[in-house]
């Protein structure tokens, strides 16, 4: 079964009973029109919300019929429910990610295909691309969650005062207690000392330190206590495009409004001031633009911001007035030897008391990215800087509804922010491991760059820093009629076939914002590095099929 009949949605204009959707028995897919826009969809340019709405639907009319007899209305419908929810979009795990889990699926169960495995490069998720755990971060971890173990005499005595530390401090010294809502005090004392050993000396607070369920938790956090305002007084939230679709998600959920600025692709994806600028200026008309949002180093773009250019863009905010937040979790993934990357506290405290005093700012980590890749504990923190100490008090209350963060995941940023020192017994074992890991990253950002570079219709950046590479391709314009008449972007179409003809599945650029008439994708370079040359290699001769095909 193909994807884009496995996909196919039906076009609905009046229904009067399921029958009148397919035929009676089976469902019949294949005689669904592929991919085609729902009505009820308000978003046409992008086919994820028709296709989980029109599965969604099928399957809700098909319950509201039994034995022939209509049930009973439903309370919760596409019409009641929550419509800021129907609105959000997350591409990062769309439609194509659940086809790439059928087909493994059939490939296990022996249904013969153009492939022998599916090679996931949609999501930077490194363990599950085959990277291996730190020793020092899983003996930590697995210590608080089974004290038991410290009589054990395999841990080194390091790991075994790390996590008695942790123990201590918790309620009960159980890892399985609640926490503090603003997390385990002197986890937050390790990572206040972790921001000022990486700044330079500049003081960091551990009041203004609040522990999170990944980074994402503390984003849409910080944008919850920033909404206010309806029609024209709405606030604007200012987000880089190409962005990483977790902004546009909770900007579409909690009913504020996107302000889009584009990065410069001719430019490495520089951020342009006149961009921001314009961009600003525009917005005014129609709400009140109130946030600037910076993902630095950059997803999907893998670009990493000069010095320059974060001074720049703190003199603009202090200039329009605007709340920074730095989505800083990509901050150890830093490839490119002309590259650097700069804290925006440290450059703004840098800046002078001008700024430093003035400018409110709210930065994020996450255990996630780096050279860590501990994506499931679901670890991170957010500093928040200037912030009035009443507003500060609101926010604690905020995250207090939640009760806490995953202590394991608290316990895991503990051990990051707080690992071991030159002469402790896991030292030379853990900076080995970590080394490694950057290394290793670093010579499969070159060569994605290498063989991108090589490829004709393919413009690819060099990745400076994180986790991906976004080229972009051409398409043929009998292509782009094609997606058209199926109502599909050109990019989507593209990440189909290529997922249906190789296996492998990456994330259309549409998913995350481009410049009109330009297309994309995204991809991690997280795979193994033959599993990723090989990758590389079958995508772009897969490219130059297709542009030939629709030439």
């Amino acid at each position: 079964m193909s994807f884009l009949r496995h996909c196919g949605v039906l076009k609905i204009t009046a229904v009067s009973s399921a029958s009148a959707l397919w035929p009676a028995g089976p469902w019949h897919r294949a005689t669904v029109h592929p991919f085609a826009r729902v009505c009820l969809s308000c978003s046409p340019s992008l086919p994820y919300r028709a296709f989980s709405e029109s599965q969604g639907l099928r399957d809700s009319l098909a319950a509201e019929m039994e034995n022939g007899t209509p049930k009973a209305e439903k309370i919760l419908t596409l019409e009641s429910m929550n419509q800021n929810v129907r609105k959000l979009e997350y591409a990062v795990r769309g439609p194509i990610v659940t086809r790439a889990m059928e087909l493994e699926k059939e490939l296990q169960q022996g249904v013969k295909k153009p492939f022998t495995e599916v090679i996931r490069a949609n999501i930077g998720d490194a363990h599950a691309m085959g990277q291996k755990p730190l020793t020092f971060l899983r003996q930590v971890t697995a210590l608080c969650l089974y004290p038991e173990m410290l009589n054990d005499n395999k841990f080194p005595e390091d790991s075994k005062q790390k996590a008695r530390r942790i123990l201590q401090a918790c309620s009960g010294q159980s890892s399985g207690a609640y926490s503090a809502s603003q997390g385990i005090e002197v986890i937050r004392q390790d990572v206040a000392k972790f921001i000022e050993r990486r700044d330079g000396g500049i003081p960091s607070n551990p009041d203004n330190i609040y522990l999170t369920t990944g980074a994402s938790d503390g984003i849409v956090t910080i944008i919850k206590l920033l909404i206010a305002g309806q029609g024209k007084s709405r606030t604007g939230i200012m987000i880089p495009i190409p962005q990483y679709p977790l902004y546009s998600a909770a900007i579409a959920e909690l009913d504020a409004v996107q302000v889009n600025y584009y990065l410069d692709e001719e430019n490495f994806w520089a951020l342009n001031i006149k961009e921001l600028r314009q961009s600003l200026h525009e917005a005014r008309k129609h709400c009140n633009p109130k946030v600037l949002c910076i993902i630095n180093p950059g997803n999907p773009t893998g670009q990493v911001q000069s010095r320059k250019c974060i001074e720049d863009v703190i003199r603009f905010a202090a200039e329009e007035n605007l709340f920074l937040m730095a989505d800083e979790v990509y901050q150890d993934n830093v490839y490119a030897k002309d590259c650097a990357f700069h804290s925006f506290k440290k450059v703004l405290f840098e800046m002078g008391p001008k700024y430093s005093s003035t400018v409110e700012l709210a930065s994020f980590h996450s255990v996630s990215k780096g050279f860590m890749g501990e994506c499931g504990f679901r670890g991170g923190y957010m500093e928040v800087i200037n912030m009035d100490p009443v507003v500060k008090q609101q926010l604690t209350k905020l995250v207090s509804v939640r009760l806490c963060s995953p202590v394991p995941g608290q316990a895991m940023m503990g051990v990051i922010v707080n690992p071991p020192q030159p002469g402790d017994p896991s030292y030379n074992q853990f900076n080995s491991e970590k080394l490694a890991v950057l290394n290793n990253l670093a010579e499969k950002a070159q060569m994605t760059e290498k063989i991108f570079g090589q490829s004709p219709g393919i413009y690819c950046n060099p990745v400076q820093g994180a986790m991906y590479s976004f080229p972009r391709i051409e398409i043929p314009p009998k292509a782009v009629q094609e997606a058209k008449a199926q109502g599909l972007t050109p990019d989507m179409l593209f990440c189909i076939k290529l997922l249906e003809e190789t296996g492998i599945c990456v994330v259309p650029g549409s998913g995350f914002g481009q410049r009109e008439g330009t297309y994309h994708f995204r991809m991690t370079i997280l795979p193994p590095t033959e599993k990723l040359k090989t990758l590389l290699q079958k995508l772009t001769q897969f490219h130059e099929k297709f542009v030939k095909e629709y030439s």
